[in-house]
């Protein structure tokens, strides 16, 4: 299988706003998740990259607009890699909904969370892991074992995400921080994914791609391994 990039996207007006702002329309970037989008072209600029999936939020398909350009490569949208439905949580004041009773199920039991008039975050865990799955096997499919390509989502989507490929209980989600514009990365292999970035700020991303075949006849042919380091990676 391949390799995912999860992204999330830049910092969006609603970031700094106290508001939960899930799937409201029309929610952006700000001057500051703008600069953090075209900061993006550059610093993935030694990763070969097959596809980008995003989210179909518009502060998703900013945050990957530049980086579609330089690399030539359409946006393929996902609803699967959409917001969480915040049902009627939308829209309001964080420091309103910390008085809610559900706000501690939200922290300490997410697995049975389920928004009012909106979806529960097994729900959406579900079908986030379902959505990646399938754009991998379908990429691998088309571009070889030694694909890496990039999704970029939301918080709590790649929280859900990354949990299910460290072998987490959906409770134990919130253990995991995914800034605004952070990478983290993920390798799917035939019998388990490898955790090899999470909320990754602006270190060296060229490490992330497999290395080819020195033989060019096999070169996307071959499986990677589902064997973990003994001992530990050396960095190579």
């Amino acid at each position: 299988m391949s390799t995912v990039i999860l992204l999330r996207h830049g910092k969006s007006t609603a970031n700094g706003s106290g508001i939960l702002a899930g799937r409201t329309p029309k929610v952006g970037l700000d001057d500051t998740g703008r600069a953090q989008a075209e900061a993006l072209v550059k610093r993935l600029a030694p990763v070969p990259l097959a596809e980008l999936v995003v989210s179909p939020m518009l502060r998703c398909r900013q945050t990957v607009a530049k980086l579609a350009e330089a690399r030539g490569l359409d946006k393929v949208k996902e609803p699967g890699l959409s917001e969480v439905d915040y049902g009627d949580w939308t829209g309001r004041a964080l420091k309103d909904l910390f008085e809610e009773p559900l706000w501690r199920v939200v922290q300490a039991h997410p697995s049975a969370a389920v928004f009012p008039g909106g979806e529960g975050l097994a729900e959406m865990q579900a079908r986030s892991v379902a959505a990646v799955r399938a754009h991998d096997a379908r990429i691998t499919a088309k571009h070889g074992e030694n694909a890496v390509w990039l999704l970029c989502s939301h918080g709590d989507v790649i929280k859900s995400i990354l949990a299910d490929a460290l072998g987490q209980h959906l409770d134990a989600f919130q253990r995991i921080v995914v800034d605004p514009a952070s990478v983290s990365v993920v390798r799917y292999t035939e019998t388990r994914p490898f955790v090899l970035r999470v909320n990754d700020n602006g270190g060296d991303l060229a490490g992330i791609a497999p290395p080819a075949p020195k033989d060019k006849a096999k070169r996307g042919k071959g499986k990677q391994s589902s064997d973990a380091v003994v001992g530990g990676t050396t960095g190579a």
